[in-house]
């Protein structure tokens, strides 16, 4: 049985906007792991075919080294496509069965199970007719597996996550270095430390009110408090940090200051004092010393999201931070407004009171307006830099992806410079 992941509706992609700019849905985070993680372990599929938006496919399939956008993928087995944002603990669809198409209330195909054999007379000239011709053709259920909706309800759910995960992973244990004095409070079984982790003497691991996981290759430097629940990724350095409850973090991140339940992406620094909390935070982001984000309204009202940077929408919870895209550079002192959003490639220069609640995708806030700035061409060779200093590469294939998201960003963009522009005629 082949698992098929389909990440191409643009009215359900742009609710987890910034982060599935640069990635398919699949492979936001929470908890422990990916969304894919989740859904390949439940289904426990033979092989997996994914299928992205046409722009980031050439970049999505050297990172994962398996077919996208194969059509020839669906053939010769038998196939369960999932949309992505199933939350995999309720998916309780057997791989097994007569073919049929699940709906939820909207019509949206939350699954489709197809035999190898109703595989055949499907139409097949692109993902999205054949799921069209899956739909016309196999028998409709209703289905009511709930749905990951919004980013932010990722990381909202991020500290059940991962006290869930760990759970099922069955570590427990040292298996790394601890130089003594290290304090460990709470159940020593809800600790996991492992092989090549360092941790320096002076740090305390509270898994009182959570459980704890460090993994492999992570350092965790003196005077770093870990407050569980909490996943620490591989080869992320903890400096100083006072990390609080319901933090996934990493891999090969850089984290000191004070964050609390947020998800934070690969190869992405957060070095310096300052608060992150109730955030998400792609990959290869800088934030500089002293960004402060605020994650509580005062008067502890519901906080708003502008995901399109017009139109508001209640998130329905009193604690939502900041939503930063991948390449987001933050200069010193930066303060970001209660939901906030960083569109991927912005560049932040502080203004010494809190930043508007929308900065578009490679916008540069310059002055307290979003500008030009030197043009994305800039924005690439700062990327460039920042990744070989992890010896990663800035390929052609990225910047064509980035490129087209420069495209489809234009509009929102160009609106707020041109807001920029009239501020500073009066």
């Amino acid at each position: 049985m082949r698992l098929i992941l389909v990440d191409s509706l643009p009215d359900v992609r742009c609710n987890f906007f910034p982060l599935s700019l640069g990635r398919p849905l699949w492979e936001l985070r929470c908890g422990m792991s990916s969304l894919a993680d989740k859904l390949i372990a439940k289904i426990k599929p033979d092989d997996i075919a994914y299928f992205v938006p046409d722009y980031m496919a050439e970049v999505y399939r050297a990172q994962v080294g398996k077919p996208v956008n194969n059509m020839a993928a669906l053939a010769g087995d038998d196939l369960i496509l999932v949309n992505p944002v199933v939350k995999a603990e309720n998916f309780k669809v057997p791989a097994k069965g007569a073919s049929e198409v699940g709906l939820d209330e909207q019509g949206m195909v939350i699954y489709a199970r197809i035999s190898k054999d109703d595989v055949k007379r499907l139409a097949s000239d692109d993902i999205e007719t054949f799921i069209a011709s899956a739909r016309a053709k196999l028998p409709n259920v209703s289905s009511k597996i709930p749905v990951w909706n919004y980013i932010w309800d990722l990381v909202l759910a991020n500290g059940e996550n991962i006290t869930a995960e760990f759970a099922a992973a069955g570590q427990t244990g040292i298996a790394g270095t601890l130089e003594h004095p290290v304090a460990i409070r709470g159940s020593k079984k809800d600790v996991y430390v492992a092989p090549g982790v360092k941790v320096h003497p002076m740090v305390t691991i509270d898994a009182e009110h959570g459980p704890v996981y460090i993994d492999q290759g992570a350092e965790i430097l003196p005077f770093t408090r870990i407050e569980g629940p909490c996943y620490i990724g591989k080869d992320s350095i903890l400096l100083g940090a006072n990390c609080r409850e319901g933090n996934s973090i990493g891999p090969c991140c850089r984290i000191g200051g004070e964050v609390e339940e947020s998800i934070i992406h690969g190869y992405s620094n957060k070095y310096h004092d300052g608060f992150l909390g109730h955030s998400y935070v792609g990959e290869w982001v800088n934030l500089g010393a002293l960004t402060t984000n605020s994650d509580l309204k005062n008067d502890y009202s519901n906080v708003s999201v502008m995901l399109d940077g017009q139109r508001p929408i209640d998130t329905g919870s009193t604690k939502v931070g900041s939503l930063i895209g991948d390449h987001v550079k933050t200069s010193i002192g930066t303060l970001l407004n209660t939901g906030s959003y960083l569109g991927a490639m912005a560049l932040i220069m502080a203004t010494g009171k809190p930043l508007p609640k929308h900065i578009p995708s490679f916008g540069w806030f310059i002055e307290g307006i979003v500008t030009k700035g030197f043009g994305k061409g800039r924005l690439y060779e700062t990327a460039k830099t920042a990744m070989s200093r992890r010896k990663s590469e800035w390929t052609p294939a990225m910047e064509a992806m980035w490129n087209a998201v420069f495209e489809m960003t234009a509009p929102v963009r160009k609106k707020a410079i041109k807001k920029g522009r009239r501020t500073l005629l009066k």
